[in-house]
């Protein structure tokens, strides 16, 4: 099976339990998530299935969407509800319209850094494994850029928030943060991502779905080969070009002398290739899936 299989991931799962979820449900050996959501987290989980895991590449820069909630009053040593507290918990004597005047810096670009426990490589190996081993994590900061950060409501301690986030940004470093500049700590209560790049809840499978669903159904469900990466054009080649591609020589697409990468497919769903514009309208193949 080929394509990009979106689940709404459930609470209390890692992401390889639902790689193993969907490999069963499936049949499909090769399958790749496209980035983490931690077992607490619940929400869009795109999957790579098949030939399509070649396409990863493509994927990485995606933004994402979040709602969820921060708990006031104490730190964690993840950040998040799973960890243990952190430091001295005190009250949050601050209202909702203080909390939001402080989540101002929380906006545009800035350099943000990532949690010890996070599954961020160091030398190849995850930080969340060096640091339940009790070893010295060098975290660095990443550079990121928070498009939108807005606390919703509040409830006793505990405040609702919306967040959307380039790739690579961590909403529990955010609430962390927060709950230093709030001056009695905070962590990230309960996360639900809601959009990865383009894709979106309506168009998931919940891990129910893909328990009852029969593997054919499962593919009807899969989003039109020629709605991902929308911000790449396609197009149908004739035989003799999809020769040439299949075979990663250059070819000219005559309708495209600007679009950097194109789609090539060869049916209407059967993606053939990722092509790079050379010049003009010389496009070199570069991921070839056919």
């Amino acid at each position: 099976m080929n394509g990009l299989l979106i689940v709404d991931k459930a609470a209390g799962m890692t992401s390889h339990d639902v790689v193993s979820i969907v490999r069963r449900a499936t049949g499909e050996k090769s399958v790749g998530h496209l980035g983490t959501l931690d077992p607490m987290a619940t929400g869009v989980l795109p999957l790579l299935l098949g030939k399509y895991t070649r396409l990863a590449q493509f994927f990485g820069q995606a933004e994402k969407h979040y709602t969820g909630t921060i708990r006031f009053g104490f730190a964690t040593d993840t950040f998040d509800a799973e960890g243990e507290p952190a430091g001295v918990t005190q009250p949050l004597s601050l209202s909702l319209e203080q909390l939001r005047e402080l989540a101002k810096v929380f906006q545009g670009e800035m350099e943000q850094m990532p949690p010890v426990f996070s599954a961020k490589k160091i030398n190849g190996v995850p930080a969340h494994k060096l640091a339940r081993a009790g070893k010295e994590v060098p975290v660095k900061p990443a550079r990121i850029f928070i498009h939108n950060f807005t606390l919703t409501a509040l409830e006793a301690d505990t405040a609702s928030f919306e967040m959307q986030v380039s790739a690579g940004g961590y909403v529990r470093s955010v609430a962390h943060e927060l709950g230093q500049l709030a001056g009695c700590g905070a962590h990230l209560s309960s996360l639900r991502r809601t959009q990865a790049g383009a894709c979106t809840l309506a168009q998931s499978l919940t891990i129910e779905d893909l328990k009852k669903l029969s593997r054919e159904e499962i593919e009807a469900r899969l989003p039109h080969p020629q709605t991902l990466l929308p911000e790449m054009p396609s197009v149908i080649v004739d035989e003799q070009t999809a020769g040439r591609i299949h075979n990663g020589i250059q070819v000219n697409l005559p309708e495209f002398s600007s679009a950097p990468l194109v789609k090539a497919f060869a049916t209407p769903r059967e993606l053939l290739a990722i092509t790079r514009r050379i010049a003009g309208t010389l496009m070199q193949p570069i991921v070839v899936l056919g």
